[in-house]
């Protein structure tokens, strides 16, 4: 019932954008039939044909889910493809939109049609047509991608397809390598064609603004305002760049909203989507200080410079817009990949002024025209506010083992609701060595193979990492810690993951990329023991600088005493390379160490809860709720607020005022329905399972799993793999090759499995650059 209210309240809202997209494309064809043939080009007219359709397919789409859910006759496979053309529909009228927005036929003839609908209302007034045509579709979209996910979940939970052919991806050639080596590091062919048609729409928003404003400028009316010809068209330039930066803000957060339904809808992952948003940040800040020097020179040319400082109670703040500006510019200062990697808490610590940049921004451009990038914060501002609350709760360690390649494996109590793919990462905060940092690790472990048990595995790499390291290594029977306090946040990671299409698996690893590799091995592993059915031959090709690293070998079995030789139900090959070691030396190292791993217990307090979703099981289901309500709660508020206080108040409220109406709004509304939900979710699935499951202690396998897989390991001592070779000619319909390490290392794989080399490798890089 909940479900089907919520779907009420968003079909009204609905048809109300479907009829200002006929309002638009429409009616004003047939009541200006006449004047329309004198201003819109042919361009415009096949937009304008196609739009109509499109507001067709949303009213059909609409009404075909509302009697699915009412009456309940649909196959759910049905109703995730309606859902998927319904959001191909909003996703293509959204982006005619944006197309259209810098062109004179919605300037002078569509904009002034809709305010002259919409922007006198009493309960909105202005900003109700950019609430209305830019952040209602993209809310939606999220809201649709939530329920599209919950149906996807409850169809495929619990349920592997063992009969299912190995059929080649048609779109696998979408997913190839194109580029390897240069600014945007390792793009696939998608993404160059996206970023190519990112690109144009810049470039067509910006060539459109200025020319259809251009010819308006002449000596003589520049010299009405006291300006030289350049100066005028400085300033015009100056407008338009920043409104073209404006585009790009509108993605730039889109992709670090970790649990985003936006991103798992399309398959993307949090730490993949991690360099969309350099990509956007880097366009953000370039376009934008060009906006700023533009102004700046401006004003210099004029003997104008105190209007920086300047701010206009009704109109543009140019002081709220330098103070967003310079917060921005020190976010990206700090971007620089050598102070990042160097200082990485400067620069963690620096992004936090994304707050000041947000909010003086909004002051900069007013509301209204904030209302057209927002969409994309506001999706992040709740998934932020969830991260948080998940954040306030300390989990269940209970064991840790050490090994002697500088690496621990912190294996927590979970919840088995909680139900997570391979190659999924989590944050960790241990406060005792800071209450602040929060750093990302891979999930080693496996959701189905270990319902009750989460592990990480952590390399030293940084200050952090090494002084857990060395808490736990120097930590002996006198001084023996007790207890690690642990807060975490996630897991996050992909929303399913098919690795049963390919007949084989090459899974490339340095160092500590081996990480990602385990969770793959160890699913499998339980797919293949539990189903019986037939999982890809598997080659792990893993590199390591020091035999001690070998010791990383030993988490490829879980520590929860499994006996069973691996072999018999997996086709598995290791081969391990020890770059810097020759193999006399290496063996008796490797001999001494396999005897130094050593395994930590911990007594977690009653306090300590296990790892658990943060809404529940239902969390697609749950945050659709989060979304409608709280946007629901955010336009009727406003609307109360508009009407019967702004509308009949006798004192004047400046653009700033309106704007920090409109942000407390939003929070509020985010907070308390995020809190709803968590509470009820707390209440409904948590009181009787957050208790301590069982004592893992006595399960902690202290065998080495080399020798459950010693027919399967090939170590090689003083070389580095042949990459070529090992790849090449590798045979079968389908081949999944996965990297996860250095640079070099990815790009080498990439170079192997781009467009031209072997058609049956299908390439995936995973990349962390949190």
């Amino acid at each position: 019932m909940a479900l089907f209210f919520f779907f009420n309240i968003w079909g009204f809202l609905l048809i109300l954008f479907t009829r200002t997209l006929f309002l638009l494309l429409f009616l004003k064809i047939i009541n200006h039939f006449k004047s329309y043939l004198n201003v819109i080009s042919y361009t415009e007219a096949i937009f304008i044909a196609i739009s109509i359709l499109l507001c067709f397919f949303l009213l059909i789409s609409w009404n075909f889910i509302s009697c699915a859910i009412r009456l309940g006759e649909m196959n759910k496979k049905v109703i995730e493809k309606v859902f998927k053309l319904l959001t191909m529909v909003i996703l293509m009228g959204t982006t005619f939109i944006w197309i259209m927005m810098p062109t004179s036929t919605y300037k002078k003839i569509w904009l002034i049609s809709i305010r002259a609908k919409l922007g006198k209302s009493i309960y909105y007034g202005k900003p109700g047509v950019n609430l209305l045509l830019y952040m209602f579709p993209m809310i939606l979209l999220a809201f649709l991608g939530c329920i599209y996910l919950h149906l996807k979940k409850q169809t495929t939970v619990n349920q592997i397809n063992t009969g299912a052919e190995k059929k080649r991806d048609k779109f696998g050639v979408l997913r190839r390598p194109m580029l390897v080596k240069g600014p945007l590091g390792i793009a696939t062919v998608t993404e160059v064609m996206f970023l190519t048609m990112f690109m144009a729409l810049l470039l067509w928003s910006l060539t459109n603004y200025i020319y259809n404003t251009f010819v308006t400028i002449t000596s003589e009316s520049a010299a009405l305002d006291g300006e030289i010809l350049w100066q005028a068209r400085l300033e015009l330039i100056a407008v338009w760049v920043g409104i073209v930066g404006d585009i790009c803000l509108a993605f730039l957060f889109y992709p670090v909203a970790r649990g985003s339904s936006l991103l798992a809808a399309v398959g993307i992952t949090s730490e993949s989507s991690i360099k969309y948003h350099i990509w956007l940040g880097h366009l953000t800040m370039i376009i934008f200080t060009s906006h700023g020097l533009c102004y700046l020179i401006y004003w210099i040319s004029r003997n104008q410079i105190s209007k920086m400082l300047e701010w206009d109670r009704t109109g543009v703040s140019n002081l709220a817009g330098a103070i967003s500006l310079v917060a921005g510019l020190m976010m990206w200062v700090t971007t620089y990949p050598k102070i990042r990697k160097r200082f990485f808490e400067v620069f963690f610590y620096t992004h936090y002024l994304y707050i000041v940049f947000m909010l003086f921004y909004v002051f900069h451009v007013g509301i209204s025209h904030a209302l057209i990038p927002f969409p994309g914060f506001y999706i992040f501002i709740v998934d932020r506010f969830l991260r948080y609350l998940q954040s306030r709760n300390n989990v269940k360690l209970f064991s840790a083992r050490v090994l002697p390649c500088d690496a621990v494996e912190l294996n927590f109590s979970k919840n088995p609701m909680l139900m997570y793919s391979p190659t999924s990462t989590m944050f960790v905060n241990i406060p005792s060595i800071s209450k602040l940092q929060w750093h990302p690790f891979t999930i080693t472990s496996s959701s189905k193979l270990e319902p009750e048990t989460l592990s990480v595995m952590i390399k030293s790499q940084g200050k952090w990492s090494t002084k857990l390291y060395e808490m736990l290594s120097s930590s002996s029977s006198s001084d023996r810690i007790e207890r690690l306090a642990v807060s975490v946040e996630g897991p996050y990671g992909p929303n399913s993951t098919d690795f049963l299409r390919h007949e084989s698996l090459v899974m490339v690893s340095g160092g500590s990329g081996i990480a990602p590799f385990i969770s793959i091995i160890r699913d499998l592993f339980y797919i293949s023991s539990t189903h019986k059915c037939k999982t890809p031959k598997m080659t792990l090709i893993c590199a390591f600088k020091n035999s001690s690293e070998l010791s990383m070998l030993d988490l490829i079995l879980p520590a929860t005493g499994l006996t069973t030789d691996i072999t018999s139900f997996v086709d598995i090959q290791i081969k391990a390379f020890v770059t810097r070691e020759k193999e006399i030396s290496a063996r008796e190292s490797t001999h001494h160490n396999r005897n130094t791993i050593k395994t930590l217990r911990f007594k977690p307090n009653l306090s300590d809860k296990p790892i658990s979703p943060i809404l529940g099981p239902n969390s697609w289901l749950c945050l659709a709720t989060i979304l409608s309500s709280s946007f629901i709660i955010f336009i009727v508020i406003i609307a109360l607020i508009t009407r019967y206080h702004i509308n009949q108040s006798s004192e004047k409220y400046t653009s700033a005022h309106k704007s920090l109406i409109y942000l407390l709004t939003i929070s509020i509304s985010v907070v308390a329905t995020s809190t709803a939900a968590m509470l009820w979710s707390k209440k409904r699935y948590y009181t009787t399972s957050d208790r301590y499951v069982g004592d893992f202690s006595l399960l902690i396998m202290e065998s080495s799993p080399q020798q459950l897989l010693s027919q399967s390991t090939d170590i090689h001592y003083g070389e580095r793999p042949n990459l070529n070779k090992l790849l090449a000619g590798l045979k079968g319909s389908s081949v999944g090759v996965l990297v996860c390490g250095p640079k070099k290392m990815r790009q080498e794989v990439a170079k192997i499995c781009s467009l031209g080399s072997a058609e049956n490798l299908e390439f995936e890089s995973i990349s962390f650059s949190f």
